[in-house]
């Protein structure tokens, strides 16, 4: 699964440059059992993050509490929320939306506008699709919008300016798909949360799935999750069971991981703001451990480490 901050470079260089307060480092988020999933940043350094209850939480630079932005409510539909993915070119962000563990609805991918927090569009799945657990997404250079679905280890595409998710690739390597970005390249990639792997997705020029090829990676990874583009062939990745937080860099079929955070409780996204990888703290074992379900998590947090720069 995927459960994966906020920006604050802008205000860590005006603090060095003014003597001010120094930068947020962390942030706690409002509400108890949360289990935040994943989380997003637009180009103003602003955070949004999900969570299990169906709340999605906005976080301005320099803020060091998430209160709740978007309420889930009979309007919108939200259930339990999985990706967030800000899109800065149509002022929106994605949203993929499950019904949680015994609860009724379908799956969804949703809209709301990055102004102020009204929904825009729902976009459910097909029908005819079976169960589907919307994990994450990625949007192409030419607006077409790429959902994960963890369950039936597929990817469904919504085109540009269109109305209805279809179906679009499926392969046994996609066996736990997760999370899905561009490299600036235009290339497609994708992680499996319980393969264990990185794969480059072909795509053909008529925009047609071609092939998988499962990359070498430098060191074993434990439920990669959350993969996000840094620029280039560099991408942020999350690993939720193995507590980590990477950089990923991709040359050809081979790709060097780099811890840059680790002894996490379960981080399953990230985001870069201005030189920092922000990450929800998710404990995810409160929901499934039999020893820890009934027990306190405490607050959830959103932590920060810095990236380190391309070599």
């Amino acid at each position: 699964m995927a459960l994966t901050a906020l920006a604050l470079a802008a205000c860590a260089q005006e603090d060095a440059q003014t003597g001010d307060q120094p930068a947020i480092e962390t942030i706690t988020l409002e509400g108890e059992r949360l289990f935040p999933e994943s989380i997003t940043s637009d180009a103003d350094g602003i955070i949004y993050a999900g969570s299990n209850r169906g709340a999605i939480y906005r976080i301005e630079p320099g803020s060091a509490t998430g209160s709740v932005w978007i309420a889930p409510d009979a309007q919108n539909g939200l259930l339990s929320v999985f990706g967030v993915l800000a899109d800065d070119t149509r002022g929106w962000l994605w949203v993929c939306s499950n019904p949680a563990m015994g609860e009724d609805g379908s799956s969804a991918v949703k809209t709301f506008a990055l102004a102020d927090g009204s929904l825009v569009a729902s976009h459910p799945f097909p029908a005819d699709a079976g169960p589907v657990l919307c994990n994450d997404m990625a949007v192409a250079g030419n607006g077409d919008l790429y959902a994960t679905d963890t369950i039936g280890g597929r990817i469904f595409k919504l085109a540009a300016g269109g109305e209805a998710l279809d179906y679009w690739a499926a392969d046994p390597e996609f066996g736990g798909i997760d999370g899905i970005a561009f490299a600036e390249s235009g290339a497609l990639y994708v992680n499996s949360v319980q393969r264990h792997t990185l794969m480059q997705v072909g795509v053909e020029d008529n925009g047609l799935f071609d092939t998988v090829t499962v990359l070498e990676t430098s060191q074993p990874m434990e439920g990669p999750d959350g993969l996000r583009p840094l620029g280039g062939n560099r991408f942020l990745q999350t690993e939720g069971p193995g507590g980590k937080v990477t950089v990923v860099t991709i040359d050809g079929t081979a790709a060097q991981i780099d811890v840059i955070a680790q002894g996490i409780d379960y981080p399953s996204s990230a985001t870069a703001v201005n030189g920092r990888a922000w990450y929800p703290v998710g404990k995810i074992t409160y929901l499934f451990d039999p020893a820890l379900r009934e027990q306190d998590p405490g607050p959830f947090t959103i932590e920060s480490t810095p990236i380190p720069e391309a070599e």
